[in-house]
Order: C-alpha cells, then structure tokens, then sequence
C-alpha cells in the first residue's frame, strides 16, 4: 500500500508517522465507550452518521448493519462513507468506500473476532445473527461490511501533537 502523508499542523511540528495510526488501531473494535462513528450519504445528499461496532483488520473498518437500516440503504446507493474514531492520542476520520462481504471464510473470521470481543455472533449464510447487536443495528440478519479507506486524516491529542492527511493508495 501506498501512502503520501501531507501535513496539516499550523504550527510548525512534523507530521505524524503513519506508525502511530496503525498502533493506535492495533485491534481495535469499537463499542460502547469507545464508539466508531459512520458517516453515509442520504439520496439528498444529507449526511446521515450512526455508531457502529466495527473493528480494525485487514487494513480497514468492518462493520454490521441490517438490510433495512438508513445506512445500509444509503451504502446500496452510494458506497462512499467516512469512519470517525477517537483513539488514544490520536482523533481519526477516515474516508472509504464500503462493500458488503459475502466470502464465507472472511465471514467466519470476523464472527470470530467478534467474539472474541465478547458479541456472541454466528454466520448465517452470508450474513450475520446472534441474540442483539445495537437497536441501531436493525433485526437480524446483519450484513457484514468492509470499508476500504482512501484518505486518513490524523488529529494528534497527545504529544507529539500535529495534524496529518494520509493519502493510500
């Protein structure tokens, strides 16, 4: 993967290595208290953002959503999507697009770190059931989403502070 860093800071300090996004998202699964944001795109171009339960592998954000949900309906329109999270000593909004994930093994693997995480999910086909998930979530089945990220920007909170944009190719 390619990655062009342009620095953001207004005050002069260095740019932030990309090494500390991949620390700060070293397993990373989002949920309660330390939500991930999703942001999607209405059909009138209204922005729509939901807390979602996703979790950091494979070099992005997989996520859940019923078929019905408003983001799952905005994603089927329009891939495009941003993921904001807040991690220790750095803030990240990350813009990507989103696919649905079909492949059994991929499937199978992410349920499992699920969870791991302590969300008690199964495969069902090419989709997703288990007790609950959030009420934002709709009924089972969950569909299971990869978001592919494009651009990284980075909010320093701790020292070193600094902002930087992260072009992935």
């Amino acid at each position: 993967m390619g990655i062009e860093a342009t620095n953001l800071d207004i005050y002069g300090g260095e740019p932030l290595p990309w090494s500390r996004v991949e620390q700060a998202l070293d397993n990373y699964i989002g949920g309660p208290g330390s939500p991930a944001f999703l942001s999607t795109v209405r059909p009138d171009g209204r922005p729509h953002t939901a807390a979602v339960g996703a979790l950091w592998l494979d070099g992005g954000f997989y996520f859940t959503s019923g078929p019905a949900t408003r983001k799952s309906r905005n994603l089927a329109r329009n891939s495009a999507c941003t993921v904001a999270v807040s991690l220790e000593g750095i803030d990240l909004i990350v813009d990507a697009t989103a696919a649905i994930v079909t492949e059994p093994d991929t499937l199978e693997r992410i349920a499992a770190r699920y969870r791991e995480a302590g969300w008690a999910v199964e495969v069902d086909g090419a989709a997703f059931t288990a007790p609950y998930s959030a009420p934002s979530a709709g009924p089972a089945p969950w569909q299971l989403y990869f978001a592919t990220p494009h651009s990284v920007v980075g909010v320093g909170t701790a020292e070193p502070n600094g902002a930087t944009r992260w072009q992935l190719s």
